[in-house]
């Protein structure tokens, strides 16, 4: 089973500012978001990780060390990163959550960083088969590896929710993967 898990809060999440590249730690609630991940989960066989802070310090509950693989980082929101969501130009977003390949100011498109995504997922593939491996990351790398498990295109993104501190189930059959669970919340 492949389990992906969205970081616990940060100071970044409770203000609504996008945190892309911005790397804040987790906060109190963050952390207690963080160690009700592990009873949905238990053990892990294996324990993948973006190298942000807050991934890191979410992936701590597992108690293991994790392997850490940028291409699971958040996308790269440019000039945007750590704005207040609300304050975001209009048109810009109405750009953004349209088009793929629309890159803000000195950032990263959804299509390129799809492409990282399906590829770590690929990479994962083999070894999720037949373990348990646990990818801790963020929001939108997570609903990438969602439309991959479904087959269908990195557009879909701007279409799902993922809290915090969720977790997302892809099953790894023999005719590839499917999505079994979406946004899981263990902590309220």
């Amino acid at each position: 089973m492949l389990y992906l898990v969205r970081h616990g809060r940060t100071e970044a999440n409770a203000g609504g500012r996008l945190q892309g590249r911005v790397d804040f730690p987790i906060d109190e609630v963050g952390r207690a978001q963080a160690a009700a991940i592990t009873s949905v989960i238990g053990s892990v066989d294996r324990l993948v990780c973006s190298p942000s802070l807050r991934a890191r310090q979410t992936a701590e509950v597992f108690g293991i060390e994790p392997e850490i693989d940028e291409r699971w980082l958040e996308m790269d929101y440019g000039d945007f990163d750590g704005m207040p969501l609300a304050d975001v130009p209009r048109a810009e977003w109405r750009e953004w959550i349209t088009d793929p390949d629309f890159r803000p100011p000195n950032g990263e498109s959804l299509r390129e960083m799809g492409v990282r995504v399906y590829a770590a997922c690929d990479d994962l593939l083999e070894a999720a088969r037949t373990l348990d491996v646990v990818v801790v990351t963020h929001a939108t790398p997570i609903k990438a590896a969602m439309a991959w498990a479904l087959g269908v295109d990195v557009g879909i993104t701007w279409r799902s929710h993922v809290d915090q501190a969720s977790i997302t189930k892809v099953l790894v059959r023999d005719r590839g993967p499917a999505l079994n669970a979406f946004n899981i919340v263990p902590f309220r």
